[in-house]
């Protein structure tokens, strides 16, 4: 853990935020400190002045020397798009890490069903933080973990089918448009087994995915829909159900032929010789809810939350509104609309979620990796373990939420810097190039900050590093400071 004096230090950096909320998941004993989060969402420093500077930390896990450099080659708008083209860019150093560390993510629904439980959940979160990482498609992979958010699903309760899930439907359809996604996951037998559908039968539905598609997936909590809406949605959805291993079936036997009205429009009565037409009237529905100007608000917002500010204002919200009507959802359209460069460079700070964190620690300081086994179970203490929220809403990107696991961050960042040997290993020697500490804090801006370290906590990381001999062990306690700071903690 980072000593007293470290945390004496580091309190004096920034302003403070009292825990609110505690995270479900179990953490290691605070020490007798006060966590140090802002009892408001800060302004940006004016370090973080340019547009280029606010689009990298929004749309990368980090902010790297060699993001900034291609920033300055291509523009603010060129990144952009070059990140939205992301099977032009070249991730085959990524891809064949993950293909020969997590051989399982590849195979089929049968194989991943022999398979140990065990080992696909591990590979599932180990792949997904290495690549948040180390990819060099950065937007692609904050979008995974956008859209993974948004059509949560725990792997506790599903196991195996969430990795078939991962795979054919976020990453498949991540950035396509926002009706092939949920087209995707509403035959995803993960997203049925998750919400109980395939228990739903005529006579007997079920109303947890329908609720939830509205609620969560579409139209939003004041999205306009009734208790009865629910209702009659959930018989549209009978026979939607899973086959074999868990694959999508639409069983005709099952299915409420009777009439239905949901968000006033009306199904027709039908008949079981219809057969697997009948699929139509969930479809027609996913169709309405897809249309539906509430869906495009909803969507909207979240997207602008996610990029943007907790708090994205009306005329934010209707902008992208208006492209995802525009445009039928197409989420490349979306995500220009929201990077906007004035919005962007006017939006206060975002705390990272821990998962972020952690990532951009490993994206940032560039350790010699074989593996991300320790790293992956690091996110469980502090209280963001991939996959196993437990309810469809996903982790919550609030601050509010996180406010109370800063002293699991700072005991990651100390363990973290700390790694000299195993499968990650950080080569503080590499930032003592120069021989002097103020050249070591000048690579520790670089390779952390992308030059763009606050003055107050250059000074304050060049005095503690300076208080003793310069050496490694001196260099990964500043390391893991820095890491702990204000600085590093806010994008």
């Amino acid at each position: 853990m980072i000593g007293l004096g470290a945390a004496a230090l580091l309190t004096a950096l920034g302003p403070r935020r009292a825990a609110t909320q505690t995270p479900r998941h179990p953490r290691p004993a605070p020490l007798p400190l006060t966590p140090n989060i802002p009892n408001e969402t800060p302004v940006a420093p004016r370090e973080w002045a340019t547009d280029t500077s606010r689009l990298l930390r929004r749309v990368t896990y980090g902010l790297t020397d060699a993001d900034v450099q291609a920033a300055k080659k291509y523009g603010f708008r060129g990144f952009v798009e070059r990140q939205l083209d992301y099977t032009q860019l070249d991730d085959s150093a990524a891809d064949a890490f993950v293909g020969s560390k997590y051989p399982l993510l590849s195979q089929n629904i049968t194989q991943l069903f022999a398979a140990s439980a065990t080992t696909v959940q591990l590979q599932l979160q180990q792949a997904t933080l290495y690549r948040a990482a180390f990819s060099t498609r950065q937007l692609y992979e904050r979008m995974v973990e956008f859209w993974t958010n948004h059509f949560n699903i725990s792997i506790i309760k599903v196991g195996y089918l969430k990795a078939v899930d991962d795979r054919d439907v976020i990453r498949q359809y991540a950035m396509t448009t926002f009706r092939d996604l949920l087209y995707a996951s509403a035959k995803s037998g993960a997203m049925m087994a998750y919400l109980d559908q395939n228990q739903s039968r005529s006579g007997a539905p079920n109303q947890n995915y329908a609720r939830e598609i509205m609620e969560l997936h579409t139209l939003g909590v004041n999205g306009g829909y009734t208790q009865n809406d629910v209702a009659e949605l959930s018989r549209v959805l009978t026979g939607w159900t899973i086959a074999g291993r868990g694959d999508f079936a639409f069983n005709p036997a099952i299915h409420d032929w009777g009439a239905k009205t949901v968000l006033g429009v009306t199904i027709p009565a039908g008949s079981p010789s219809m057969g697997a037409a009948g699929i139509k009237e969930g479809e027609m529905m996913l169709d309405v809810l897809l249309a539906h100007p509430s869906t495009a608000t909803f969507i909207a917002t979240k997207m602008l939350h996610w990029f943007l500010s907790y708090d994205p204002l009306p005329a934010q919200i209707a902008a992208v509104a208006s492209t995802y009507t525009a445009t039928g959802g197409d989420i490349k359209a979306m995500i220009r609309t929201s990077l906007d460069s004035a919005w962007l460079t006017a939006a206060p700070m975002k705390l990272k979620r821990p998962f972020h964190f952690i990532a951009s620690s490993l994206r940032t300081a560039s350790p010699a990796v074989t593996n991300v086994v320790t790293i992956n179970s690091q996110l469980t203490n502090v209280g963001q373990p991939l996959f196993h929220w437990d309810t469809p809403d996903g982790y919550p990107d609030k601050v509010e939420y996180w406010a109370g696991n800063v002293l699991p961050r700072w005991s990651y960042a100390s363990y973290f810097t700390s790694l000299g040997s195993g499968e990650v290993v950080i080569d503080a020697a590499s930032f003592m190039k120069g021989n002097t500490a103020d050249s070591t804090i000048a690579n520790i801006d670089l390779r952390l900050f992308g030059s763009e370290i606050d003055p107050t906590l250059k000074a304050s990381l060049a005095a503690y590093l300076k208080a003793g001999a310069l050496n490694v062990a001196r260099v990964r306690e500043t390391l893991a400071l820095a890491l702990s700071a204000n600085s590093f903690q806010w994008y």
